[in-house]
């Protein structure tokens, strides 16, 4: 079996989850570039928790973690199988304090993107919470002790989105975003091009302009369990490259 890609996905609004546009369309292209993984293991920006969780039933549920949607957002229903088996090799590859947790479900930063990659729901398929407590450097480490599962044809998907300020968007500025963004989100492009993972790590130092895109860092973290899984010699393609309501960006990657 060859190693398995890797992926991180900008996922932006849940109504992506419904509509066809440029994002989604660029999806649905990843999946068909990717093989068939045996599992799926989502890092999502919506499961920020206090430690690490795993979830490791037979049949997760879908959760709707969103208010104020259309009708048919919550009609959707992303019954995928668990994988309590590659949960539990998750839980001894990570040397982190971890717990099995089933409180939570497959949430919209999951299956908003995934309904367009695997329609099918098919892929055995859970989710590692993001212990909103721990640094930088923990996330990367669980990701590069979590990368062993590439070669057991385990998808790595991280869903969050680079630029997150959803007290600074702007309506009118539909697929544009502002100077700032566009700054931090081709810093933390250079470096993934260029493999400089510890300027991504120590994103903090770009000061202000850090401070505007990750005000909160629950839809970052998730690129870093990506990154730490990568390997140096990983061709990295990137997608959606843009920004949304000025303070958002879809960057997506796969590293393979």
């Amino acid at each position: 079996m060859s190693r398995m890609p890797l992926v991180f996905v900008g996922h932006g609004s849940p109504m992506n989850a419904i509509e066809d546009n440029d994002y989604t369309r660029s999806w649905r292209e990843m999946a068909k570039k990717l093989p068939k993984p045996e599992a799926i293991i989502s890092i999502s920006a919506h499961w920020f928790t206090k430690g690490t969780k795993i979830m490791n039933e037979e049949n997760p549920k879908t959760i709707y973690d969103m208010y104020g949607f259309p009708k048919e957002l919550y009609e959707i229903v992303y019954n995928s199988p668990g994988s309590p088996s590659i949960a539990k090799a998750s839980m001894e590859l990570i040397s982190k304090d971890t717990e099995y947790d089933n409180s939570w479900g497959i949430d919209h930063g999951t299956w908003s993107v995934l309904v367009h990659m695997y329609p099918d729901k098919d892929i055995p398929l859970f989710q590692i919470s993001v212990d909103a407590y721990a640094p930088p450097e923990a996330h990367y480490k669980i990701g590069q002790e979590l990368g062993a599962l590439r070669d057991k044809g385990v998808l790595i998907f991280g869903t969050g989105n680079i630029v997150h300020n959803l007290r600074l968007v702007n309506w009118d500025m539909g697929n544009k975003g502002f100077d700032w963004a566009y700054e931090f989100d081709d810093y933390i492009y250079e470096n993934i091009i260029n493999k400089n993972h510890q300027n991504i790590i120590n994103y903090q130092e770009l000061g202000h302009v850090a401070k505007l895109a990750v005000p909160t860092t629950d839809h970052f973290y998730p690129l870093l369990y990506v990154l730490g899984a990568s390997d140096k010699d990983d061709k990295i393609s990137v997608y959606n490259k843009s920004g949304e309501l000025g303070s958002l960006t879809m960057t997506s990657y796969i590293w393979e």
